[in-house]
């Protein structure tokens, strides 16, 4: 794995009463903020191989509005993805490393944003960039790490819905 994009789920519809969480659907504006994005990483050629997606219905959903964009992926549902530690994300990508050369994970705060400033500030981030991340994470968000030989990450971007004409959260 060359490239990390931690890909937080889009809008999802507020849960229904006796409704599973994991069960809830994306939103209309989800599904188009989604798409946005999408289009917004690939114009920045941040394409993924591999798409490692948790098993809950809204990411599921997300990765439905995103794949006419990278028709080249591959999707990997996981149910260890949803309600996972920045730690547990990490250690699947790491899973998958040799797979592709850019792996893609569309799943859920707060451990995609967890994982996100875990990444820049073991990639030695200046403080304004860690900073931009702590601030938000909201749904339709992508934040793309490179990935040296040794593992470290370093920062190549953060995407939100809200920046690029979207609602965002």
């Amino acid at each position: 794995m060359r490239r990390l994009i931690l890909f937080r789920h889009a809008k999802a519809e507020p849960r229904a009463k006796g409704q599973d969480d994991a069960d809830r659907p994306l939103a209309q504006r989800g599904r188009e903020d989604a798409a946005l994005i999408a289009g917004v990483l690939a114009r920045e050629k941040l394409v993924p191989d591999l798409a490692l997606v948790s098993s809950a219905r809204r990411t599921l959903q997300t990765w439905d509005c995103v794949k006419p964009t990278f028709p080249g992926a591959r999707l990997e549902p996981l149910d260890a993805l949803y309600n996972a530690s920045a730690e547990e994300i990490l250690a699947e990508a790491q899973a998958f490393a040799d797979e592709a050369d850019t792996v893609m994970v569309i799943g859920h705060n707060p451990g995609l944003h967890e994982l996100a400033i875990l990444l820049l500030e073991e990639g030695g981030a200046p403080g304004w960039q860690v900073e931009k991340m702590d601030a938000r994470f909201p749904t339709s968000t992508a934040a793309a790490f490179l990935i040296d030989p040794a593992g470290r990450a370093s920062f190549d971007g953060l995407f939100l819905a809200s920046e690029h004409g979207g609602e965002g959260e």
